[in-house]
């Protein structure tokens, strides 16, 4: 009854479904890990962190990444170059960062949002940075590209505006090296309001973290499916032989040799004669 299953045909049948439903559950699998990965990152990064965490040095924070996203990094140095960055939206109202450069004593300098103003970005509202040796504490951030979230990338900014915040947009307005990072002061005076610090990229249950999700139950279904399939298949192949043996089928015709005709009308016209 189930010799059929040693047929070349089912072999291959056989052998498709062998490695296809290991490979849909290891790819269902992989993408469940995916999901679960994005979960873990943005639980990370949402996360609050320690009221007590003390501030670490700059330089032992870098470079930046998940873990030390949002980190309270701490440096002393000269403010120097005052930049606006415009068209940035906090708590629903369009305004503009007060970012300045601050040099360290290592020669290199990195931008620091002191805090945020309502409207149009306007140098002359803007309050003017301490003069002297400053110790700055804030969240450590990496800079941005033209693809991070509420960014201006369009260009065409006047002087003294900052579209994107970064080494490779300030390399070409400052004459002095730069961290790859900048600070967001947390504690900002003179009437600013602090800038949050942003959770790092790709950490997020965006659409990306939840197509994972989808393609997972996606694959799970195809490995289902291809059992289904074999399942029907054999059923149906064994429901044939018995209604084959049962008589419910006419069996197929023997072939015929192709002489036989030829050999019978033969011996028809020796008998004639």
């Amino acid at each position: 009854m189930h010799r059929f299953l040693l047929t070349p045909r089912w072999w291959g049948i056989n052998v498709f479904v062998a490695l296809g439903v290991p490979f849909c559950l290891f790819m269902g699998t992989w993408q469940l890990g995916r999901f679960e990965d994005r979960v873990d990152t943005h639980k990370e990064a949402t996360s609050a962190r320690p009221a007590d965490q003390a501030a670490a040095p700059l330089e032992s924070l870098l470079p930046v990444d998940k873990r030390t996203s949002g980190r309270l990094a701490s440096v002393s140095g000269e403010y120097a170059d005052q930049l606006l960055v415009p068209e940035r939206r906090l708590d629903g109202k369009s305004g503009f960062y007060v970012l300045t450069l601050l040099k360290t004593d290592t020669g290199k300098a990195v931008p620091v949002v002191r805090g945020w103003l309502p409207g149009s970005a306007d140098a002359g509202r803007a309050p003017a940075p301490p003069t002297g040796r400053v110790e700055v504490t804030g969240a450590l951030q990496a800079s941005e590209n033209s693809t991070s979230k509420g960014v201006y990338s369009s260009g065409g900014l006047p002087a003294g505006q900052l579209g994107v915040i970064g080494a490779a947009s300030l390399v070409n307005i400052v004459p002095y090296g730069l961290y790859d990072a900048w600070l967001t002061v947390q504690s900002p005076s003179d009437g600013m309001t602090p800038v949050p610090a942003q959770a790092p990229v790709n950490t997020g249950l965006d659409l990306k973290a939840f197509q994972n999700l989808g393609y997972t139950g996606e694959w799970f279904v195809f490995a289902a499916f291809v059992l289904f399939m074999w399942f029907r298949l054999y059923r149906r192949e064994v429901e044939t032989l018995r209604d084959t043996e049962a008589g419910l089928l006419a069996e197929a015709p023997a072939e015929r040799d192709p002489a036989e005709p030829a050999a019978a009308g033969a011996g028809s016209g020796s008998a004639q004669a």
